[in-house]
């Protein structure tokens, strides 16, 4: 299984990328290779402020292709499928009242 990694340097960021209307919750990376829908992926996060990365296993569950209408980056969404170590809730802790912000994201 592929393992991706990444990073997040600050919690505005991670607010961008973290996509709370799937059902595990899941992450949105920007990448220009190509994956397809329902890829099973390792994911290795960092979350801001935090000393070592914490892995779970995914599934591509949305696809931004480089060139999109949009102005998002290029990348794919990962939904979390085996979150042991409760990645989804250390994120929703972490953005606590952002969750309900309007700011713009990476996805919707």
């Amino acid at each position: 299984m592929e393992e991706l990694s990444i990073s997040f340097s600050d919690v505005k960021d991670l607010y961008r990328s973290y996509m709370p209307f799937l059902k595990s919750g899941g992450l949105f990376v920007r990448t220009a290779r190509s994956y397809k829908m329902g890829q099973s992926l390792a994911l290795s996060v960092t979350l801001p402020d935090a000393l070592e990365s914490i892995t779970v296993s995914g599934k591509v569950a949305w696809i931004t292709p480089h060139g999109s209408q949009s102005s998002n980056p290029a990348g794919i969404g990962i939904t979390f499928i085996d979150d042991k170590s409760q990645l989804g809730a250390q994120i929703e802790k972490l953005l606590g009242g952002m969750l309900t912000s309007s700011d713009p994201t990476y996805t919707i």
